[in-house]
């Protein structure tokens, strides 16, 4: 059984639904049909704080990832963390919503957790194609492309 599980975030509370047929979505495509999946929604300074905390950085950041599987007896136990606070803020500067923006850090975190790599540049540009065809699907739009990004949502609108 796949399990979703979401905590904080009241802000994108209504969309859960959405974000849980995501995650579903995913899993179901790299074949992970026995997980439990717990999503934490939190802003700026709480996943600094864990940045440091685990990964050693003292910046905030958009999504950190973790698979506690070990724990999980047997099963697939993964904990993501997104920063709610910086959907809201990058999806103003890119121009879509705060909803497809964290569904891209829910996506991304996931992504990594199911062993795909951004490293390089052509693992990136692979893991970021994967991204947009995901959630394209899924009714976010095109949320990652590059090409898209490079005009703010001012400069579009004068178009």
């Amino acid at each position: 059984m796949l399990t979703v599980t979401f905590y904080g975030g009241r802000e994108f509370a209504f969309h859960q639904a959405k974000l849980k047929k995501l995650v579903r979505t995913i899993c179901r495509r790299f074949n992970l049909a026995e997980a439990k999946i717990s999503i934490a929604i939190v802003g700026n300074k709480q996943i600094r704080k864990l940045n440091e905390k685990f990964l050693h950085r003292k910046t905030a950041t958009d999504c950190i990832a973790f698979d506690l599987s070990d724990l999980g007896g047997g099963r697939k136990l993964f904990e993501l963390v997104v920063n709610g606070q910086r959907a809201g803020s990058e999806a103003e500067k890119r121009g879509h919503s705060a909803l497809a923006e964290l569904a891209l850090y829910i996506t991304h975190g996931l992504l990594h957790l199911l062993g795909l790599n951004d490293l390089a540049p052509s693992q990136a540009k692979k893991m970021h194609r994967i991204e947009d065809e995901i959630l394209q699907q899924q009714g976010f739009g095109l949320v990652y492309d590059n090409k898209r990004n490079l005009v703010s949502k001012k400069q579009r609108q004068k178009c």
